[in-house]
C-alpha cells in the first residue's frame, strides 16, 4: 500500500470507531503489518491527526483529534 492508502485505511478505522486499541486497529487493517500501522499512527500523531494514549503498560488507544470528529 502507498502512504496515502495506508493513511486512509488507518484513519477510516479510527474515525469509524471514534477510537480503538492499537491492536484492534491492526486487526481491522488486514492488508497492513503491525509495523506499518504503528508507523502510520506515529506519523499521524505527530501531525496532530490522532491522539495516542497509554491505557496501561503495553496497551495504547488511538483516537481521532477533535478537528476530525
Amino acid at each position: 500500500m502507498t502512504q496515502t492508502a495506508t493513511t486512509q485505511a488507518v484513519m477510516n478505522v479510527v474515525l469509524r470507531s471514534q477510537g480503538c486499541d492499537l491492536e484492534e486497529l491492526v486487526h481491522d487493517c488486514p492488508g497492513l503489518t503491525w509495523n506499518q500501522v504503528f508507523l502510520e499512527v506515529d506519523r499521524l500523531s505527530r501531525e496532530g491527526d490522532v491522539v495516542l494514549n497509554l491505557q496501561q503498560p503495553g496497551r495504547y488507544s488511538v483516537k481521532p483529534c477533535i478537528r476530525h470528529s
